[in-house]
């Protein structure tokens, strides 16, 4: 997996007069978990983009006071509900031997019948899923080759196992689907539907409350 390197300051003071002075001079406050005791450092806003406003995963290189390089992942980012502004940065650092839990991104490969032939259209449940692995056996990306879906197929979490890592979510979570179109779906099949896609929402939303703890 691809590395994005963050520079960072150890910060001599936590406190609220502190942590306000770095945000007015565009700087985040981060905190690094995982070693002996948490370290408190931060790092420029801007340095953030390239981990923060895009689809990809990326490991983060943490290069602190220019003489201490720390591997990591970004385990927790909060935002101002206005402004959209980053407020805080949690960070976990990794280890080669500990497994860690990160979201990769889905993408599709191929073209399914359903779609091209019998004009069908694919859903798309699942943007990104959560895995556990080792460090070093993280992957850029989840592929999820659509070339066998027909109309009314699905791919689910059960399709897409992996020596590698693990998918922490249930196997029959649906990560995309083909589907008749709106236009030529009757009403009942619609209302039919909409309950399927309901209850795959629920199932996320109890899923994301019961791993939250996690780590």
């Amino acid at each position: 997996m691809k590395s994005i390197t963050i520079k960072g300051s150890k910060r001599e003071s936590v406190g609220k007069v502190a942590t306000k002075a770095l945000r007015n001079a565009d700087k985040v406050p981060c905190v690094l978990y995982g070693g002996e005791n948490p370290l408190h450092f931060s790092a420029n806003e801007l340095d953030f983009s390239k981990l923060v406003y895009t689809p990809n995963a990326h490991t983060v290189i943490l290069d602190i006071n220019g003489d201490q390089k720390i591997n990591a992942i970004l385990q927790d980012i909060q935002f101002h509900p206005v402004s959209d502004k980053i407020l805080h940065v949690d960070f976990y650092q990794l280890s080669d031997d500990k497994e860690v839990n990160m979201e990769i991104p889905v993408v599709m490969e191929g073209s399914a019948p359903g779609v091209m032939i019998e004009g069908g259209a694919l859903i798309i449940s699942k943007r990104k899923l959560k895995v556990r692995a080792l460090p070093k056996n993280l992957p850029d990306v989840i592929t999820v080759n659509i070339s066998s879906l027909n109309l009314g197929d699905k791919i689910s979490t059960a399709d897409l196992d992996s020596e590698d890592f693990t998918i922490l979510h249930p196997d029959n979570t649906v990560v995309c689907k083909v589907r008749i179109s709106r236009a030529s779906m009757s009403l009942e099949e619609e209302l039919e539907e909409q309950e399927d896609e309901t209850t795959e929402e629920t199932e996320t939303s109890a899923e994301g409350e019961s791993s939250s703890g996690e780590e």
